[in-house]
């Protein structure tokens, strides 16, 4: 068995120690906000927080997470930072298909963490490795600032 802070909660995992991290969220958990893109960390459709930090889950092992803090998009409504993305998202009609949203939130979110005033560099850095179908790379960062905005204030 191997132990894990997911969201706040202690977990037991029972699968192998190289299980994906992804995999053991969706299958052994029930968590299907971290999506499945392209099982190499090339889209960031699977980004999830590890001690704060955002990895992605479809090539991270339960065995490497464990004893750590795993956040999930399911949790980014429960602080202020997720709770502001969450609404920015909305206000600038962000999600197309939406299934890179969970993954960009989370990337976005891990930014203005570390970064609260972030310009449009600084953005598109923090998002580059995450990928969407849709192009709505614009409205992610006119979001982001948004979000930026309403924290500062």
């Amino acid at each position: 068995m191997i132990s894990l802070s997911l969201n706040g909660k202690t977990v037991q995992l029972s699968a192998t120690p190289d299980t994906p991290l992804l995999w053991a969220l969706r299958d052994e958990l029930g968590y299907m906000g971290t999506k499945f893109g392209c099982g190499i960390s090339i889209c960031g459709a699977c980004t999830v927080h590890v001690d704060g930090k955002p990895i992605r889950a479809c090539v991270t092992t339960i065995e490497a997470v464990a004893g750590r803090q795993v956040t999930t998009i399911e949790a980014m409504d429960s602080n202020r930072i997720g709770q502001a993305l969450q609404a920015a998202w909305i206000r600038n009609d962000v999600p197309q298909c939406g299934y890179c949203q969970s993954g960009q939130i989370m990337s976005a979110a891990a930014l203005l963490a570390q970064n609260p005033k972030p310009n449009d560099t600084d953005i598109d850095e923090a998002m580059r490795r995450n990928l969407c179908r849709c192009g709505t790379y614009n409205q992610i960062r006119a979001a982001i600032k948004d979000a930026a905005a309403t924290l500062g204030a």
